[in-house]
């Protein structure tokens, strides 16, 4: 008979559940001459302004490190689209990057009568039917466009971003809302600040017709993804009415082929208004300066009336729905119901019933399907937005299993959940882990962004109180109202999407219209950017790690202890970390994947889970190719019970020859899995080109080897893994002779390591002549990687790569990002890197990708090697380049267990000091001259292989033969079995 675990009742319920009613209370403050509103013990510290002309700006503090989160968000997305126009709030999405009358343009009163003329055109474009017609049209609309790229500089909102600091210019559209979001470096909100409100000043629509054709690539990689056309279907079967389900954010094909710049700008004008925006910012700030910034910069906007989509209440769903999809990828399925309204009673159930069936430990699918492997995955999860929320149940079968027979177990959960066959005591494990989960997250500048903004989307921030009680609220429900409520809610009402592997007959390509690339004018430079990058900021001085100083080093036993001290709160992390891997041991992965199913002398394996899970603390095993760790992290209270039931678990599982073959054929169903995932293929063609048919990718056990494992082989590598030499890592709040003396007692060790086994050691291939690697894959695209070995990694040329990386293709305002999409309308995604090792006796790689439409392959391809030839040369783009990487590197704080992690990474590539002092000293010097010659002596000229995934229906192999030598490799060859 097994030992009956203890149960915890967490102290981070103990200690909010008493004053949840309130903690948590609206309050009124006056500083800096602006009211502003909070929150009374919000962790994130916002603060709630509402500016004369209504703009919403929230601001959270966060002095740690010298940078800022940024996001404006509006409430409006593709729930506002005219029912004529769908797609339309995502278009303009595209367009606010475009620029205004000031910048974005060489001589806006030369430019202007141009745009006015394509507009015009798309308008009579739109009306017309007859197709030879439209196409004489779009001829013209493309001449036009030609010329007015004559005046209009592309990019110039990313060169300024650039030269003020940012690594993460984005924008998402979604159902209810378009955010706008960046990153930068405190030092830089003057020029920040002028430059957002130019940008929603008067924007300007120019480079359309090719910023269209990126939009109809990401609708083509829409229709190549399963997940996303189930989830539409999900959308559309729960919302009948409603346009979260009859409006997709992408639009349908027909209303993309047929845009129109004047409703686009009327979108603008009715929803781009201050009463319906916010303004975010969390990090390195200061409340009253910032605020007195933003409503100078802001103060021109106009408030204006505003209806937004108000939609009549749906009605109930009375039957059980079946949708059926069909796709080149494996199967999956959802199970979904249509939830309520955001911070509702019943949504706060829903999400509180989530993590009682799903929280990847101890809810009732964890712990009864995939702990017992009864899928190959299963889980649940509440999806919440404003109107409504989803409860997703999810799931992929077995080998041999039905997708009908996998909903019905998942639907058994449910049933538990409504008969209340669950421990009372999972309620409060689920609040006390997402309590830590909170806990951990504020510490984010992004999450607290993000937190926000949900927040002001759903209900414009006036319920935020509310946002941040809901966990305090979770802890009060009982188990009771969770059946009952769970007995109401669960019933025949489901929809059921079954993702079946075959072909979709239903798509429909967007063809490829007749484009001529514009021009750039990259390095041209507007006043309005000139100024913005002129313009003075006050140095950021950079910080490096001391390791002597930074890290305490220790021993335990014969170990090797790294610590740092957490004097912030009450968290600890920690890791065994092993200098081997799968390269050593093609057993490890399998091992640590079986423990999870194992238990020991005292205990079950599902009350292992659910001990961690109540003890609010995790491990994992993480075996990778050439380092394992194991690691722990959790609350430092339950820190020496959670050490003593890890050791236990390795020391003392036992085997289970049932689970070994349950885990035996999830293993083999994965592996029919991955042959069906065009990324997986992709990856597997890379390594092919990179070393051979003897590679890392295809590097494991055959099938027949995973069949034939042994229980006693896995065993004896779990039990002996604390004998082979490891580091012993530590995050948390206790002193290093402290941590030394707690972790010495548990984690006993012998007077010796054993030897690990040598490590598989692989060839790279000598890249001497144009090769092409082809997968066929049933898609609508084609995507293409450029791969070649380079020479062993150099540290002297860290500075030089990181530069011309910057400069060449990674990022938006990157040469081959220009070019390739914002020029030629080639790509919605490219990229061009050069890539260098984490270690310094493996070689670096050039890296280049394009992912097109099928019937662009060659324009593509030819684009891209002419980048790759010649390197154009732009002298401001290249400043911009070498001051962000400069600022990149100003600006970052290596803080908490990243210090032990950059330690380590660097020891790796033969640092014993923070490589990033080196990086910074080299990268002054350099000039445009230095990064030429780079190219030149590294990229340009050479031969490439090129890996293509594709479907041959929809290309002409004969065409690859043009780039080099075709060899078509089957699943087996790519995949190792």
């Amino acid at each position: 008979m097994k030992i009956k675990l203890f149960t915890l009742a967490c102290f981070l319920v103990a200690s909010s559940g008493v004053k949840a009613q309130t903690a948590y209370q609206w309050k009124t403050g006056n500083s800096g001459g602006y009211p502003y509103k909070y929150v009374t013990n919000d962790p994130t510290k916002s603060r709630f302004y509402t500016l004369k002309n209504g703009l919403t700006v929230i601001l959270s503090q966060n002095n740690k490190e010298p940078n800022i989160t940024y996001k404006m968000a509006v409430r409006a997305g593709s729930n506002t689209d005219p029912r004529t126009n769908t797609g339309l709030a995502h278009y303009l999405e595209h367009l606010l990057f475009k620029g205004t009358d000031k910048f974005g343009t060489l001589n806006y009163a030369k430019e202007k009568p141009l745009l006015d003329k394509i507009e015009a055109l798309y308008e009579t474009y739109n009306k017309t039917t007859d197709p030879a017609k439209r196409k004489e049209i779009y001829k013209e609309i493309d001449k036009v466009s030609g010329e007015a790229s004559e005046y209009s500089i592309a990019n110039e909102y990313d060169k300024m971003m650039k030269s003020i600091g940012s690594n993460s210019t984005n924008a998402h559209t979604s159902v209810e809302e378009t955010v706008y979001e960046e990153d930068l470096p405190s030092n830089a909100i003057d020029k920040f600040l002028s430059l957002q409100a130019e940008r929603f000043r008067a924007p300007v629509f120019r480079i359309f017709h090719t910023e269209l054709e990126a939009v109809y690539e990401e609708k083509n990689i829409g229709m190549d993804n399963d997940g996303r056309k189930m989830y539409e279907k999900m959308l559309y079967s729960l919302f009948p009415t409603h346009n979260y389900g009859q409006q997709t954010t992408i639009g349908t094909i027909e209303h993309l082929k047929n845009p129109s710049l004047v409703e686009i700008r009327k979108y603008y004008n009715k929803y781009y208004v201050p009463n319906n925006m916010a303004l975010i910012m969390s990090g390195d700030i200061n409340y009253d300066d910032l605020i007195k910034k933003i409503d100078k910069n802001f103060s021109y906007m106009a408030s204006k009336p505003l209806a937004l989509y108000n939609p009549a209440p749906e009605k109930p769903l009375t039957q059980v729905q079946k949708v059926d999809i069909y796709g080149p990828s494996a199967e999956s399925l959802y199970v979904a119901y249509r939830g309520f309204a955001q911070n509702s009673r019943q949504s706060l159930l829903l999400d509180l019933i989530g993590s009682i069936l799903s929280n990847g430990k101890a809810g009732l699918m964890d712990i009864n399907i995939n702990k017992q492997q009864k899928m190959l995955r299963a889980g649940a999860g509440y999806n919440q937005m404003k109107d409504y929320g989803i409860f997703i149940l999810s799931g992929s079968p077995k080998a041999g299993q039905s997708l009908e027979d996998a909903q019905k177990l998942l639907l058994e959960q449910v049933d538990l959940l409504k008969k209340g066959e669950f421990d009372e005591s999972l309620i409060k494990a689920t609040v006390a882990n997402i309590k830590l989960a909170e806990l951990q997250g504020y510490d984010n500048n992004d999450v607290r962004a993000n937190a926000t903004m949900d927040a002001f989307i759903q209900n414009r921030g006036t319920e935020w109180d509310k946002t941040l009680a809901a966990t305090d609220a979770m802890a009060k429900v009982t188990k009771k109202e969770i059946v009952d409520f769970a007995n109401q809610f669960f019933i025949n009402n489901y929809v059921s999407i079954l993702k079946h592997k075959g072909e979709d007959k239903s798509i429909i390509k967007v063809e490829k219209p007749t484009i001529t690339a514009v021009k750039t004018n990259a390095n041209e430079v507007s006043p309005f950017t000139k100024t913005i990058i002129s313009s003075p900021v006050k140095p950021i001085a950079p910080k490096f790690l001391d390791y002597q100083k930074d890290l305490n080093f220790g021993k335990a036993g014969i170990a090797d202890v790294i610590t740092v001290q957490n004097t912030e709160n009450g968290i600890f992390r920690m890791s065994y970390r092993f200098d081997m891997g799968s390269y050593n041991y093609k057993l490890l992965p399998y091992a640590s994947q079986y423990l999870a199913f194992l238990s020991t002398d005292k205990y079950s394996a599902e009350d292992i889970s659910k001990a961690f899970y109540n003890l609010a603390c995790s491990y994992n095993i993480n075996v990778g190719t050439e380092i394992t760790t194991v690691s722990l992290s959790g609350l430092q209270e339950n820190f020496d019970k959670a050490v003593v039931l890890l050791e236990d678990v390795l020391a003392n599982c036992k085997p289970n020859e049932k689970a070994l073959e349950d885990l035996k054929g999830r293993l083999l169903k994965s592996r029919e899995n991955a042959k069906l995932n065009k990324a997986s293929i992709l990856g597997g063609l890379m390594s092919y080109a990179q070393y051979g048919s003897d590679n890392p990718f295809n590097y494991g056990l055959s099938n027949d080897e995973i069949k034939n494992m042994k229980s006693s082989d896995l065993i004896y590598l779990l039990h002996n893994l604390t004998n082979y030499k490891h580091t012993i890592t530590y995050f948390g709040p206790k002193t290093l002779p402290a941590f030394s003396a707690d972790i010495t007692k548990v984690h006993a060790l012998a007077k010796e390591f054993t030897p690990a086994a040598p490590m598989k050691k692989f060839v790279y291939t000598k890249t001497d002549s144009n090769k092409v690697y082809f997968a066929d894959y049933d898609m609508v695209q084609a995507e293409i990687r450029w791969v070649r070995n380079s020479g062993l990694y150099d540290p002297a040329n860290a500075a030089k790569i990181g530069l011309f990386n910057n400069y060449f293709g990674g990022g938006m305002g990157s040469i081959v990002f220009q070019t390739i999409r914002e020029s030629k309308a080639l790509a919605y995604s490219t990229f061009a890197v050069y890539s260098s090792p984490n270690s310094k006796e493996k070689e670096n790689t050039m890296i280049a990708y394009v992912g097109t439409q099928a019937d662009k392959m060659n324009e593509a391809v030819a684009g891209m090697n002419e980048l790759l030839t010649l390197l154009p040369e732009s002298d401001k783009s290249f400043d911009l380049s070498k001051s962000n990487s400069l600022n990149g590197i100003e600006t970052t704080r290596i803080t908490k267990d990243g210090i032990i992690y950059t330690y380590l990474a660097d020891q790796k590539l033969g640092f014993d000091h923070d490589s990033r002092i080196d990086e910074y000293a080299a990268l002054k010097p350099l000039t445009f001259a230095d990064v030429k010659s780079f190219h030149n002596g590294n990229i340009s000229g050479k031969p490439y292989s090129y890996c293509v995934v594709a479907s041959e229906k929809k290309i002409n192999l004969a065409d690859l033969a043009k780039f080099g030598a075709v060899t078509k490799l089957n699943l087996e060859q790519i995949f190792g079995y």
